[in-house]
């Protein structure tokens, strides 16, 4: 085994510049995809977890206030950080500015009461909305490398293999000789570029789907929790508005 290691070495030590250039870009894309793989796995499925923490504890508990201070803890669930900011704005609602423009279309009419409290969820729902787009973005950052890693490297690694190839042909025609033991070498040089490029891009392509499978899963329960989130704000001025009549 040792020796068979010594070999690949002394081949792309023997190869030809081009051959070289084409493996070191292919090494750059290789070390940069696995960091990527290492770094995304780690955050997302640390992101998974603290979320099903988070979601666990909201729905037990059913107290925001506590379920904020929960969100606080989890500092690596997107969940957690959407309904920190949801509830921020929730709190904005009820200072004394909003409740004195409430009081004042008291005087109005029980209805326009409603529909004012009811109103002020927009601003609510456009937070969570805004937080939902910035926790996708941040999840999907460094994401799209493997995609290009994954349909870059072969063909780059093919370029290789091609170039090797030529002068490989351009080598027997100068020697005038076209035995197996001139041949050889030049083809197996060249194929180490295909090799190179497969081997970036196979586990780049399957991390790249299982990423873009479990971002999809982590954006579908934001838009869960937040409708979830928002409908039990209305249902909960609805019934202090039916409590006040």
């Amino acid at each position: 085994m040792f020796s068979d290691q010594v070999d690949l070495i002394q081949i792309v030590s023997n190869a030809g510049l081009m051959v070289q250039l084409v493996l070191f870009v292919l090494l750059f894309f290789s070390i940069t995809s696995w960091a990527i793989i290492l770094v995304k796995y780690r955050y997302i499925k640390r992101a998974s977890k603290e979320s099903d923490l988070f979601i666990d504890f909201f729905w037990e508990s059913r107290d925001l206030s506590g379920a904020f201070a929960k969100a606080k803890q989890l500092q690596g669930s997107p969940v957690a950080r959407v309904f920190r900011i949801g509830y921020i704005e929730l709190k904005r609602l009820r200072q004394p500015d909003f409740s004195a423009r409430s009081e004042a279309n008291r005087t109005s009419g029980t209805e326009s009461s409603l529909s004012g409290k009811l109103a002020g969820t927009d601003n609510v729902k456009r937070a969570l909305r805004r937080a939902i787009n910035t926790e996708t973005t941040r999840m999907s950052q460094m994401v799209p490398f493997l995609a290009t890693a994954g349909n870059t490297t072969p063909f780059i690694g093919l370029f290789g293999t091609v170039w090797g190839i030529m002068n490989s042909f351009h080598g027997i025609g100068l020697k005038g000789s076209a035995n197996l033991a001139v041949v050889a070498p030049g083809i197996s040089e060249a194929l180490i570029a295909t090799a190179a490029g497969l081997a970036v891009a196979i586990p780049a392509v399957i991390a790249f789907n299982y990423f873009v499978q479990k971002i999809k899963n982590i954006e579908s329960e934001l838009n869960s929790f937040s409708a979830d989130f928002l409908n039990i704000i209305e249902r909960d001025i609805l019934r202090a508005q039916g409590g006040k009549e």
